[in-house]
């Protein structure tokens, strides 16, 4: 099952986490924007009893969550670092505001003076608020005031959105710190540890199918049996190396394909949290082979065989070089591209979209196809001919699998294209993907 994970932040903020956290499928995020860092323990109250992490942004609202609220879940902040900073004064430097000194709360003198150092700004007056990074956000506004009016200061940065808006209410040039996304992905992956669901899937057991796309082709390239035997022992070496890494167990199952165990925690670390499998990068690069790959996830070791081999199968089916895992819940996570650039992982495809979506004549190929399409190419909209190419069908087919989809609900009708000569062309969208928060995917039909 997902790990829930109440978010509590200012809309903004809140906003640029939810791109982040689309690479944590593992979570499932629960929001609470506010406009004031005040309002932070109401909302932690409410999320602390349906979700099993608190996340939120900044050392004044972690303290004050932390004092007023007696969470029986672990709190995590989103820091602030150097990096917010960059960002902050590379927006003062394209509109014009860094034309003066700056007052600056939440970061350190010497995080402040590094970054100044490292934009070669050295010169530009600094003045760094003194008092503890969870100041009350009317004592920032006052330090901030007070820098403005002395004329020591012609921006204030802060991290308090709140505080921010208040100084642009009294016309003083203000920017707000905002993590970068290193800083939240790696307050991300501390969240993920913290929580008791993901502890105890640590040592939970995770069966890997593995094998060489087109394995018959590749052997009849070869001019002598000799070199055959070399590129089979190749291929078991470099995944050998691969499966030591996981700390795992290797066994090879037929020729080119090979099957291994390891467990949940190091194979999420090794992966990156489910977003990349370097093996297949060092298969193309040194033998210029790809590789299909099914990771099945189980309450005991019979059941993640089983979704292992789905899983391949998906793999497969999707025209290889690809990665798909199947969890204990059934959810379907992938496709994962299999060399570089890695694409972003969709969300997770629950068993009832898989079985709605079989019912309604899109087979797991169908399926595993449009996912990998989708993720690889990043591609919106469709005609008929190129939905045809991508499933493998006639243009005829393609027609007729649309009518059935539309009847039951996985595509609908949500423009019509007029053109100069002949009818209107009906553009489609899959509402399963444009539901998950993706890209919304559409197809146009001829």
């Amino acid at each position: 099952m997902q790990i829930k994970i109440g978010v509590i932040g200012h809309p903004e903020t809140v906003k640029r986490l939810m791109t982040v956290i689309r690479e944590f499928p593992t979570f499932r995020p629960v929001v609470r924007e506010i406009g004031r860092v005040e309002e932070a323990p109401e909302r932690a109250v409410e999320l602390a009893g349906e979700t099993e992490v608190l996340f939120v942004f900044g050392p004044a609202m972690h303290r004050l969550v932390k004092e007023r609220v007696h969470a029986s879940v672990p709190v995590v902040q989103a820091p602030l670092t150097g990096a917010a900073l960059y960002r902050a004064l590379f927006s003062a430097l394209k509109s014009g505001r860094l034309n003066g000194g700056i007052s600056v709360d939440t970061l350190t003198k010497r995080m402040v003076m590094r970054t100044l150092r490292d934009l070669g700004l050295e010169d530009v007056r600094m003045a760094i608020y003194q008092g503890p990074a969870w100041a009350s956000p009317e004592k920032l506004v006052a330090f901030h005031a007070q820098q403005a009016e002395a004329g020591l200061s012609t921006l204030a940065v802060t991290g308090v959105a709140s505080v921010a808006a208040e100084l642009a209410a009294r016309g003083i040039a203000a920017e707000y710190l905002m993590p970068s996304e290193q800083d939240m992905v790696v307050a991300l992956e501390r969240a993920l540890l913290s929580t008791e669901s993901r502890r105890n899937k640590e040592a939970q057991i995770v069966v890997g199918m593995l094998a060489v796309d087109d394995f018959a082709g590749l052997v009849m390239k070869k001019s002598s049996e000799l070199e055959v035997q070399k590129l089979k022992l190749d291929i078991h070496r470099m995944v050998l190396n691969y499966v030591e890494s996981l700390d795992g167990y290797l066994t090879q199952i037929g020729e080119g394909e090979y099957l291994f165990f390891t467990t949940r925690g190091i194979f999420e670390r090794e992966t990156g949290g489910y977003k990349t499998i370097y093996l297949a990068k060092d298969a193309r690069a040194t033998h210029g082979i790809t590789l299909s790959l099914g990771v099945g996830f189980g309450a005991s070791a019979n059941e993640a065989g089983m979704h292992a081999r789905a899983a391949l199968r998906k793999a497969r089916e999707a025209g290889g070089n690809a990665c798909f895992i199947i969890r204990e819940d059934q959810t379907l996570i992938g496709p994962l591209e299999m060399s570089d650039p890695v694409q972003a992982v969709l969300p997770p495809t629950d068993a009832e979209l898989i079985r709605k979506a079989e019912k309604a004549g899109m087979t797991s190929a169908y399926l595993s196809r449009l996912l990998t399409h989708a993720s690889k190419s990043g591609k919106c909209d469709y005609k008929a001919h190129e939905l045809a190419e991508v499933l493998g069908v006639t243009v005829r087919s393609a027609h007729r699998l649309l009518q059935a989809w539309t009847d039951n609900g996985l595509v609908k009708v949500v423009d019509m294209e007029k053109l100069s000569k002949g009818r209107p062309r009906q553009i489609y969208r899959f509402t399963f993907l444009a539901g998950r928060g993706g890209d919304q995917t559409a197809v146009r039909q001829d």
